[in-house]
């Protein structure tokens, strides 16, 4: 491969930050899609409709670039409109074949709305196409290149058979409506998507460059710690199948690979949080494990290990990110409106700041953005070019 791991990581992490971007409280799970496909795992999403879910999915994948695939199932929904129909040219020679250009399996991202709905032939299919990157139907038989599959739903489901199937999906996320103190953003955010621009994009030669280096990384130092937090979760009375203990290693790797990093450390710790399976698991397993998690650190998928974590070093790669983007948004002069709205995202960030860090335990990145800030704030109006 002739693109360098430093390169790759770098031009990933540009790519989520433009996919992520109007996206409010909907960063982390642009993150998780792509920590999934560098892992080569699955994602499900849980949470009502009209939450962006879709679009949080489509806008990753046209940053991690190839081929992507979404359908939204129901109750009456044909395996052909899924993996596509039966070729009636080989069906005359009493071959029975599929014709998949276009649909799933040819994809390497693939978004699936009311996973759950799938009749029992879709969902068998699919148990082979997400386990084993193959597809099974009548006498076609073919390797797939699909990287991540991204499931949604509105709630967990009961019934034991669609249990078992929603295992096949290591990471999960739970989403919710936006908060009210965001409401302004979602707005903002909502209808700066509106207008076309230009967005970065990384390759798949890229995610392949990140991929191989998650699959050939030591994890023999990240182990103990890993081991200790899953006894910590045992004793808390959360039990992880062995495979999803065995598998979260992937994740482990992905993410340290995004970050840059070719050997993982405590720091990626923080996606064992995405594979306990419900919700009140992972916020019982945040708490138990909140002084390993506090470690964690991750400049790629910031959003993602902070909404795992909680930990400082993750708030604080957040809110740096926050204050420098707002900065940059410096208004012209001669737009007093626009320079007072400006000033009060300035505040909104100090404020948060402050709020979350004692003036003596500000980590280095902050401090220096949180000097940046006072002086934008001090400066009178028409002297903020110099000020800045």
């Amino acid at each position: 491969m002739s693109l360098s791991f430093d390169a790759a990581a770098s031009s990933v992490r540009d790519a989520l930050t433009d996919a992520g971007r109007g996206l409010v409280e909907r960063e982390a799970m642009v993150e998780l899609v792509a920590l999934c496909a560098v892992a080569g795992e699955h994602l499900l999403v849980i949470g009502p409709p009209g939450t962006a879910k879709s679009e949080a999915v489509r806008r990753t994948a046209r940053a991690l670039g190839g081929g992507y695939f979404e359908y939204l199932l129901g109750r009456f929904t044909e395996p052909s409109e899924i993996f596509g129909p039966v070729d009636l040219r080989k069906l005359r020679e009493g071959l029975v074949e599929t014709e998949t250009a276009g649909m799933l399996p040819e994809a390497e991202v693939a978004f699936l709305d009311e996973v759950f709905l799938g009749s029992t032939a879709i969902l068998n299919t699919l148990l082979g196409l997400l386990n084993e990157r193959v597809f099974r139907r009548g006498h076609t038989r073919m390797q797939c290149p699909l990287r991540v599959c991204v499931g949604a739903s509105n709630a967990l489901p009961e019934d034991d058979a669609l249990a078992a199937f929603a295992d096949r999906f290591l990471a999960r996320t739970f989403v919710e409506s936006v908060p009210d103190p965001r409401l302004e953003e979602l707005l903002a955010g909502g209808a700066s998507l509106w207008k076309a621009g230009e967005a970065r994009t990384a390759s798949l030669e890229a995610l392949d460059v990140l991929a191989q280096a998650a699959r050939e990384a030591e994890l023999g130092p990240v182990r103990p710690h890993l081991a200790h937090a899953l006894r910590t979760l045992r004793a808390a009375g959360l039990s992880l199948s062995d495979r999803r203990l065995v598998k979260v290693q992937r994740l482990v790797a992905a993410a340290a690979a995004l970050a840059g990093r070719r050997a993982p450390g405590v720091a990626d710790v923080w996606p064992l949080i995405y594979a306990v399976p419900t919700k009140e698991g992972q916020a019982l397993a945040r708490d138990v494990l909140r002084e390993l998690l506090s470690h964690s650190e991750n400049p790629a998928l910031a959003a993602a290990a902070l909404e795992a974590s909680a930990g400082p070093l993750a708030r604080a790669q957040r809110i740096a990110q926050a204050g420098r983007g707002v900065l940059a948004e410096r208004p012209a002069e001669g737009n007093p409106e626009a320079l007072a709205s400006w000033r009060l995202k300035l505040e909104g960030v100090a404020r948060e700041l402050d709020a979350g860090f004692a003036p003596e335990a500000l980590p280095e990145e902050l401090r220096a953005v949180r000097e940046e800030l006072r002086m934008a704030l001090a400066a009178p109006t028409g002297s903020q070019d110099e000020a800045a």
